[in-house]
């Protein structure tokens, strides 16, 4: 749905969507071509949270066209605040959500905040599983006076707190600090995408400890950053006023302000940063957001080449928008069957917060269908089922799904492509942003392997692989898994491929031409001895693997 996608009649086309409702950025939108906006998705984790007064739900499973001030039925673990509600309701809501995942970091609670264009006076403190999002055009639109925070949050019993805060993230704002400090000490699989910082930026827990990965991307932070402690971080296509510090790798591709990278001779065991000038491709999420008159479409952002610094700074972003009404919004209730059949008609689809028990695979066959989830959906397979299957056609987009192994062994969580097919346009690629993967999420977990890419020209954007080795309750006579993402396609880029602890290879990469902007990496805990940490026979495995034939 691309506008820059070659028409290709030899791949499957969905039905085309009308002209009507199909606009690029600008088309029926406040501010029109020329001035500053932006659009981001609200993918997060969303909760059980009564909706409080002043916060507007939906009431009906299929949404009629939305009117001004409504909006779709998210079902009741969204809730959408607008500027006229009391900031005290605003705050009683976020502080609800807080005291409430201190002890679910394997629970499923969920919360997604979702704000309207405006101005917020509220402190937003994300606890496991918890997200905020703006719903404007640039993150400028919707403005928070306080904070939004993620602060190494205190685990039940002490111990370590800044590493437990994972699958949390904040899009699409301005955040205006009151005491000009914002702090994220969130650490893997937690996203910071299209957001201003007015001020200073912490990733470092304010009461100690460190924070052991992140990924930050299309923002701006005016003021410096300080990264005394978090070991492992990608920042991309972003601008910042000043960088300090950090641990083990820091990685920067496309960031004004970043620090120079140092001689080979002096960045371990110092400042270890690996600084590009631009990356080579992006493409930015698909996101929600509410037009001038008050009704919510999805934004499809182009590709960017040799980008440098966010992509909302000089004008209007590039792409093309879709009406609500062209999505298959689905509940956990729903049967795959039904979803398949809302994708085989031409819908896209979007996943509201829940788990999807699934035995059978959600087939997305069309080229340039968007798959959106919100709230973090976990697809969790019964039965040994793939969760997903991606065909081999074009400008498929993915964004905001988290894949949980069941407990019968899976082949793998996601296929993108057949090993027989090469339909695929550089273009247009198939992007997988924010999606994630788990051996062992709520519970025990088996699967072969976690990602399978086959198709050319796939644009890999934070995605994570994880199987748990270290715990109560874990270990991998439980949580089996063999490799974590295994890439045969060629020509895939991955910008933040975090994977660890599997068993076998990490990263098996059997295409020609890939490119990877940082792997952080971490092997297994678990071996009970030196052959068991070994792969084909012998005492060796990989981390990350290209084959002997590429």
């Amino acid at each position: 749905m691309s506008s820059s996608r070659a028409a290709d009649s030899a791949l499957p086309q969905a039905p085309p969507v009308p002209r009507s409702e199909r606009q690029p950025l600008g088309a029926g939108e406040r501010g029109g071509p020329g001035r500053r906006r932006s659009l981001i998705t609200a993918a997060a984790f969303a909760g059980v949270l009564p909706v409080t007064a002043g916060a507007t739900t939906g009431a009906a499973h299929s949404p009629a066209r939305p009117t001004p001030d409504t909006h779709p039925d998210f079902g009741p673990h969204v809730t959408v605040f607008d500027p006229t509600m009391p900031a005290a309701d605003v705050q009683a809501a976020l502080d609800a959500a807080t005291a409430a995942q201190v002890a679910n970091e394997s629970g499923t609670r969920r919360y997604a905040f979702l704000f309207k264009p405006g101005t917020y006076n509220v402190d937003a403190q994300l606890g496991h599983y918890t997200s905020v999002a703006g719903l404007g055009l640039s993150p400028d639109d919707v403005t928070i006076n306080g904070a939004v925070r993620a602060e190494g949050q205190p685990r039940p019993g002490g111990g370590d707190s800044a590493p437990a805060d994972v699958w949390r993230s904040a899009e699409n704002l301005a955040v205006a600090p009151t005491d000009g400090i914002s702090r994220w000490a969130a650490s893997r699989a937690a996203s910071l995408r299209r957001v201003h910082i007015r001020g200073r930026l912490f990733l470092l827990p304010r009461q100690g400890g460190f924070s052991s990965g992140g990924f930050i991307a299309d923002s701006v932070v005016d003021g410096q950053v300080v990264n005394a402690s978090r070991q492992r971080c990608l920042i991309r296509d972003s601008a910042v006023g000043s960088w300090s510090d950090g641990l083990w790798d820091q990685v920067f591709a496309g960031v004004t302000g970043a620090p120079e990278q140092p001689f080979p001779e002096q960045s371990f065991p110092g400042p270890s940063y690996t600084a590009l000038p631009a990356g080579t491709l992006s493409r930015e999420k698909p996101f929600l957001y509410v037009d001038s008159a008050g009704r919510f479409r999805v934004f499809l952002p182009s590709p960017r080449y040799d980008a440098v610094g966010a992509s909302w700074t000089g004008g209007t972003t590039p792409g093309s928008s879709v009406p609500i009404e062209r999505f298959f919004i689905a509940r956990p209730t729903d049967s795959v069957r039904d979803i398949n059949r809302a994708l085989a008609q031409g819908k896209h689809l979007l996943l509201t917060p829940g788990v999807y028990r699934l035995a059978e695979s959600i087939k997305v066959k069309w080229s340039g269908t968007v798959v959106l989830g919100i709230g973090f959906p976990a697809l969790v397979p019964v039965g040994g089922a793939v969760p997903m299957k991606v065909a081999d056609v074009t400008g498929v987009r993915i964004a905001g799904l988290l894949f949980d192994a069941g407990t019968t062994e899976s082949p793998a969580l996601l296929e993108v492509g057949s090993r027989r097919g090469r339909r695929t346009d550089p273009r247009d690629p198939t992007s997988l942003q924010d999606v994630f993967f788990r051996v062992r999420g709520a519970g025990p977990g088996r699967a072969a392997t976690s990602l399978v890419v086959n198709s050319d020209n796939v644009l890999l954007d934070h995605v994570r692989a994880w199987r748990a080795d270290h715990g109560t309750g874990v270990g991998r006579t439980v949580d089996t898994a063999q490799t974590g993402v295994v890439v045969n396609g060629d020509d895939v880029l991955a910008t933040g491929l975090f994977v660890e602890h599997f068993p076998k290879d990490d990263v098996v990469r059997n295409g020609e031409r890939g490119r990877t902007v940082t792997v952080p990496d971490a092997l297994p805990y678990d071996p009970p001895d030196r052959a068991a940490h070994g792969r084909h026979g012998s005492a060796r495995r990989a981390a990350y693997e290209v084959a002997d034939t590429v």
